[in-house]
């Protein structure tokens, strides 16, 4: 399971500047070693740091000349698609590169697999730059000087984080580092952890300006990486903290907000009460809508709305996921992909056959602002008309994504018209939200605390998803587009009577909350649940999915991507090759 290497690393300093809040910065010119050494010089160096977060440079430059979607810090590919949530989606042969990942063939050699990780090392080495400037600075006070090293140490945490859910066994470097010799024989989550801790105890409640990470967001992602490691107890108490003292960027207590939707394309509440940490888009910079969600350009429908590119097609069995019983309470025992209960769609059937007949069974709302499917209105683009929205139905299914897509009313003002596609947008992406600090305290609350109050925790969620003014409604604006039953847990009896029917709902939860966000296969990796749960996803899925029917997860291999063979052969020759990368 590990693989050990010595060698040298490039670990060089490219300032990359963002437009959005404290992002909205014009180039001035070239900066000089000693014009670092200032105020601007310092806090230029941290935003260059801060932009390398979403995955992103500048589009079709600097990581490769496909593009930044390997790169894209949503996940999508390596976290959703991976886990389950969603196909690859467009065509058999367009951006090949996906398609061993969604089949757990995936090898070193993958130039996908190499853009992740040089995108992660860039801001990894970035933040160190930072780092290793600081003490040559000498017009910062005592405050600026701590609360730069603790951005910047956050920073440093956050990207090897992302590097060590994806590869396990790699390098922690830091600022005082030999470049020369940087091994990965050792687990670093204690330097991760030890990087986030001091930016949650030196880090302000609130910062002057939206984007920056202040003690909350440093908490947040403390709190996620002792979960990752199994430390619950130690986890639980940054958590709760955070849920009773967290404050938001604009100030406000953190909450759910009113409605599930909120969450996604609204851009009058972006940075509202449950946005814990995003990425801060911008378009009409004119970056070429590289400041825009580049990473996500290709997971818009086919037409009717951005006219490209068909991508990230939301699975069956994630659809299935959202049917509720007759209590409006998930099929936790896994029947939702029984044929009683899976949920009717138009596969197969051509958008002006009137013969389908829609879904009338019991589902979770949250389901229709999750995904596109014929017969509910997309946002306001219009009632989904089924195939012809779809780039090749029979290859990757009749769904489409629907969370972070734009609305037609806000075409002009989100989108950039200057790239080669208007997917392209300024909506925010929300790497943490409220929801997810309700649900990881569920999840604490099971393995170390009170089922009860784990079940406290996820009927808020529940009670929030159950709101009628959160449903999708039908064209009339008054009617629900589909018949919503979902209801909180009762006080007591299933499934909070034991510690493990509690974990899976807890789970499941997460599953149905943050579907298409990214999460999922890195969720079921840290709970040891992947082998089991994707080979039962891909048993189900292959009887529709022809490309699939030899895919399978290997347990004790297929839990971490591959390192990268150019990274290897850049490192030197002093490996050991575990067998999950033969």
């Amino acid at each position: 399971m590990k693989k050990y290497f010595t060698g040298s690393v490039i670990l060089g300093v490219t300032l990359l500047w963002a437009c959005n809040d404290f992002l909205d910065i014009k180039p001035k010119g070239s900066l000089s070693e000693s014009s670092l050494y200032t105020k601007e010089g310092i806090e230029s160096l941290l935003i260059g740091a801060y932009a390398i977060l979403d995955g992103t440079s500048n589009g079709y430059g600097n990581f490769q000349a496909m593009s930044d979607w390997p790169t894209a810090s949503s996940n999508w590919i390596y976290g959703s698609i991976a886990g389950g949530d969603a196909h690859k989606g467009s065509d058999p042969f367009d951006v090949e590169d996906i398609n061993p990942i969604e089949t757990f063939e995936v090898l070193p050699t993958s130039e996908f697999l190499n853009q992740k990780w040089r995108a992660v090392y860039e801001g990894v080495s970035r933040a160190n730059e930072v780092l290793k400037i600081l003490p040559n600075v000498t017009e910062l006070t005592p405050k600026d000087i701590t609360r730069i090293q603790a951005e910047a140490k956050v920073l440093r945490g956050i990207f090897h984080f992302e590097a060590r859910k994806m590869w396990e066994m790699v390098p922690y470097v830091d600022e005082l580092a030999d470049p020369n010799v940087v091994k990965n024989d050792q687990d670093i989550w204690s330097h991760i952890q030890a990087d986030l801790k001091f930016g949650y105890d030196s880090l302000p409640e609130a910062m002057d300006e939206i984007g920056r990470i202040n003690k909350w967001v440093a908490g947040t992602y403390y709190s996620k990486a002792l979960m990752f490691e199994g430390k619950y107890s130690e986890g639980k108490l940054v958590l709760e903290n955070v849920y009773n003292s967290g404050k938001n960027p604009k100030g406000v207590k953190f909450q759910l907000a009113p409605s599930f939707h909120d969450n996604f394309n609204d851009v009058e509440k972006e940075n509202m009460e449950e946005s814990v940490f995003a990425f801060q888009y911008s378009v009409k910079d004119k970056s070429n809508g590289f400041n825009g969600s580049w990473g996500e350009l290709m997971n818009f429908s086919n037409t009717g709305n951005a006219g490209c590119c068909g991508f990230f097609q939301p699975s069956s069995e994630l659809v299935n996921s959202f049917r509720t019983d007759a209590n409006g309470l998930p099929l936790l025992d896994g029947s939702y992909n029984d044929l009683q209960n899976a949920v009717k769609d138009d596969e197969g059937i051509e958008s002006d056959d009137d013969s389908f007949v829609p879904d009338t069974g019991n589902l979770d709302p949250r389901l229709d602002w999750t995904v596109g499917r014929r017969g509910i209105p997309y946002l306001d683009w219009g009632v989904h008309p089924g195939k012809e929205w779809i780039r090749n139905q029979a290859y990757a299914g009749p769904y489409l994504p629907k969370k972070n897509v734009y609305m037609k009313s806000q075409e002009a003002g989100v989108t950039d018209e200057a790239s080669w596609a208007p997917g392209v947008n300024s909506i925010n992406f929300k790497v943490i939200r409220f929801a997810d600090i309700i649900l990881w305290l569920a999840e604490c609350e099971v393995e170390v605390g009170s089922l009860s109050k784990a079940r406290e925790y996820v009927n808020l969620i529940r009670t929030r998803a159950a709101n009628p003014a959160g449903f999708v409604k039908a064209e009339d604006g008054v009617t629900d587009a589909a018949k919503y039953v979902v209801n909180a847990y009762p006080d007591s009896g299933y499934p909070f009577d034991t510690k493990v029917n509690a974990r899976k709902a807890v789970h499941f939860e997460r599953k149905l909350e943050f579907a298409m966000e990214g999460h999922r296969f890195f969720d079921l990796v840290r709970w040891n649940e992947a082998a089991s749960t994707i080979n039962n996803y891909l048993s189900y899925e292959k009887q529709n999915r022809e490309y699939l029917k030899d895919a399978v997860f290997q347990s004790e291999k297929d839990e971490y991507y591959p390192i990268p063979q150019r990274q290897i052969d850049l490192m030197g020759v002093d490996i050991l090759f575990p067998n999950r990368n033969q």
